[in-house]
């Protein structure tokens, strides 16, 4: 095109796009492919052919820091478990170190919510989570959880669909008009002018003290950036495991990748993974010493300790053994319970709860003085 000296270049954007793909294609040997999809698989009858370069090695984004810089400090709330991610990005840590939260009291509370007030067993599994128990026991518990606790609860579901179909469920029971009673019901949608407004809705909602609900995807942007801190979020509700949809392409493209360059099982990784993206989700309603807010998992698999201990230390060491394994009924107790605590007066600094007096100097002096006056008589 520049031979040609061709000025009107808005004509050959997509020669251009074609080009640039490429030079992408051609620049990196390992580490990536080259995934062609005909269709959408939710639309198998209309033609959607899609061509991606995906990257399956994340050791190839990180590998320019790690050459310019002879100290790297990689933190996070969510690195857990710690000894997978040397293998992942492919490098030797010199130290590797996992520290519990530094609290002045215990203002975390982790459930496990395995089943529901009907003792039905509650999971988004495949062959489960369309159950109507399932669903009808979710929306209990979201109900009696708004009844109990005030101002902000956040929800966070596996999946756009997911989420649909169990609120338009909820709504041909009544559940969500009942839910409405107590709070206001927000939901994130993949517009992102239509989340912003919802989100600033519910903020106003909780501020003018009539409490919301916020609906929200795990993955989506509201995961992973926005903080419900203080009275926005006081509890939230993971529904289910949020695991990655395992038959995209792309998905077990770099599962095999991992498999075959780093001996990293797939089970290991989408567990990674999914537990991951939940402590994500929970750790938005806890952002300072001084806050507090309530965490529930609600799935049976949670309860199963290779789930459970692929979460992070912060949240483990908060999650006692009666917090697991609940009922409906149960979190709705131990809720209670934990607001009546939280609604004491504390110590923000974290010293003695002993209580504290200023003296002047003048007082001071007198004190000092009438003490010795005692000794000597």
């Amino acid at each position: 095109m520049m031979t040609l000296e061709i000025t009107d270049t808005d004509e050959f954007l997509h020669v251009q796009t074609i080009c640039d793909f490429a030079t992408l294609v051609g620049t990196y040997a390992r580490g990536f492919s080259i995934i062609i999809e005909p269709f959408d698989e939710r639309m198998p009858h209309i033609p959607d052919p899609v061509l991606q370069l995906c990257c399956h090695d994340a050791s190839l984004a990180i590998r320019p820091v790690f050459e310019r810089f002879q100290s790297v400090v990689i933190t996070s709330g969510t690195l857990s478990p710690i000894d997978l991610y040397p293998r992942l990005l492919n490098f030797h840590p010199v130290v590797s170190r996992s520290f519990t939260m530094s609290l002045t009291r215990d203002c975390i509370c982790p459930m496990v919510l395995t089943r529901g007030s009907d003792q039905l067993p509650v999971s988004t599994k495949f062959d489960m989570r369309s159950d109507p128990g399932v669903v009808r026991n979710y929306g209990r518990l979201l109900l009696d959880m708004a009844s109990v606790v005030p101002d902000g609860i956040v929800c966070f579901f596996v999946s756009y669909s997911y989420m649909d179909g169990i609120v338009n469920s909820w709504n041909e029971s009544g559940i969500l008009r009942d839910i409405m009673q107590y709070k206001l019901v927000l939901i994130e949608t993949q517009d992102v002018v239509e989340t912003t407004l919802a989100l600033d809705n519910y903020r106003r909602a909780c501020d003018c003290g009539r409490g919301a609900i916020f609906f929200s995807v795990a993955r989506g942007k509201v995961a992973e950036g926005i903080d419900f801190d203080r009275h926005y979020g006081r509890l939230v509700i993971m529904y289910g495991v949020p695991f990655q949809y395992t038959l995209s392409k792309i998905l077990l493209a770099r599962l095999e990748y991992l498999r075959e360059t780093f001996q990293i099982k797939e089970g290991d990784f989408l567990t990674f993974d999914a537990l991951r993206q939940a402590a994500q989700c929970v750790g938005r309603v806890i952002r300072s010493k001084a806050d507090y807010g309530m965490m529930i998992f609600a799935d049976k698999r949670y309860s199963r300790h290779d789930k459970r201990s692929k979460l992070p230390g912060w949240i483990l060491s908060h999650l006692r053994d009666a917090n697991l394994n609940l009922s409906t009924d149960m979190a709705v107790h131990i809720a209670r319970e934990f607001l009546r605590k939280m609604a004491q007066p504390y110590d923000k600094t974290g010293g003695g709860s002993g209580r504290k007096t200023l003296l002047s100097q003048e007082d001071l002096e007198k004190i000092v003085f009438e003490g010795s006056m005692n000794d000597m008589f």
